[in-house]
């Protein structure tokens, strides 16, 4: 059961879980608060402790709003796009012919039909993105599987706007955030790993960082340096 504790301007998310202690977190892009809480743990209590750690949560808010934000693409000619953590100059070419996406080191180059609206080219270069990150996913996990002694059953991409993955551990499976073609290639083994050790401790428990620990002890710098990086400005609805 998940309940809302509101601190002035401040929501936080109260889940309840098989945990031993208490885990509070603030979570790019939007600086949304979640506190997940051993089971027994009365609402009043969990109140108490987020008001202990209000300056912290306003603190973590602020460093998001200060981060540098991408400026929401019109996917035109000499516009910048980034690719695995590098900036590319964008070309914009209108043909009869099959979209796409080439690229370079230099430029990428994205294929349309004449008259392509701002909705056709999102589609063009998100599903280009896609299949980047087909091609990239697929080995990271079989890596991770061998040292984890896990299985992952399925993947699925897709934009998310608060988080950079979640797992399923149950079904076994793990979803990423399609952002991540944006950032270098190191992160994004980061975030499947991290993905793929709840398949072995479902909370962000002691257990859970000792095996992150283990298997990637730069993981605390990867963690930051990713949330660090410029976020995307959502298009207004």
């Amino acid at each position: 059961m998940t309940e809302v504790i509101e601190l002035g301007e401040v929501r936080i998310r109260v889940t309840r879980k098989a945990v031993k202690n208490v885990h509070l977190s603030v979570h790019p892009p939007h600086g949304e608060v979640t506190l997940v809480a051993p089971t027994s743990t009365r609402l009043d209590v969990a109140r108490a402790y987020a008001i202990t750690k209000l300056g912290w949560i306003r603190n973590q808010q602020a460093k998001l709003r200060q981060q540098a934000r991408e400026e929401p693409r019109q996917f035109v000619t000499r516009e910048t796009l980034y690719l695995w953590g590098q900036r590319y100059l964008l070309e914009v070419e209108e043909k009869d012919t099959k979209p796409g996406v080439t690229w370079n080191h230099t430029r990428i180059l994205l294929t349309v039909r004449p008259g392509s609206d701002h909705a056709k080219r999102t589609e063009v270069v998100h599903a280009w993105h896609k299949q980047l990150l087909h091609k990239a996913v697929p080995p990271l996990i079989r890596k991770w599987e061998q040292q984890l002694g896990v299985k992952v059953t399925g993947y699925y991409l897709q934009k998310m706007k608060t988080k950079w993955g979640s797992c399923n551990h149950r079904g076994g499976n793990i979803r990423l955030n399609t952002e991540l073609v944006k950032k270098p290639k190191e992160l994004l083994d980061y975030i499947v790993l991290h993905e793929m050790v709840h398949l072995l401790e479902p909370t962000h428990s002691e257990r859970f960082t000792a095996i992150l620990d283990q298997h990637y002890p730069g993981w605390r710098t990867a963690r930051d340096e990713l949330n660090a990086l410029p976020l995307e400005t959502l298009n207004p609805v």
